[in-house]
């Protein structure tokens, strides 16, 4: 509860942020200058952009967290709790390398079962591959869907 709480006051504070800025623009805009004129239009793309990335990131997040859920409801979340960690607290290096494989053997034994993909994607997260994850991870989303 407490991360969405957080998440919620980021959002408030983005909100705040982007009504400021679209205000610059438009006063940009109604300058009637051309320097002005293109200046507002630069400004004002910030915020829409702000808001589609936003956007974008917290509906990664619900279909996420969606699927995890029906996962575990499924019994076949992902459990890496037997695999040997870190003093930091991570997966050994080794042990993330081996489950990782088992995972890919998932995937290319059933290449459109958005589970397999989920879990694959699991598997890069603990592997400290982030950008393969959040990229496998959108692959499950889009099998999902």
């Amino acid at each position: 509860m407490k991360v969405r709480a957080t998440v919620g006051l980021l959002i408030a504070a983005l909100a705040v942020y982007f009504v400021l800025l679209t205000g610059r623009a438009v006063a940009l805009l109604r300058t009637g200058e051309l320097v002005g004129v293109l200046l507002g239009v630069g400004v004002l793309i910030l915020p829409l952009l702000g808001v589609w990335l936003v956007y974008s990131n917290l509906r990664f997040g619900w279909e996420t967290e969606k699927m995890a859920r029906e996962l575990d409801a499924d019994g076949l979340l992902p459990d890496t709790s037997h695999l040997p960690r870190r003093p930091s607290g991570r997966v050994d290096r080794d042990a993330a390398d081996s489950w990782f494989e088992q995972r890919r053997a998932e995937v290319e034994a059933a290449p459109e079962d958005w589970r397999a993909w989920f879990r694959l994607a699991y598997a890069y997260d603990i592997a400290g591959d982030r950008g393969r994850a959040r990229e496998t991870m959108r692959k499950a989303i889009q099998l999902h869907s």
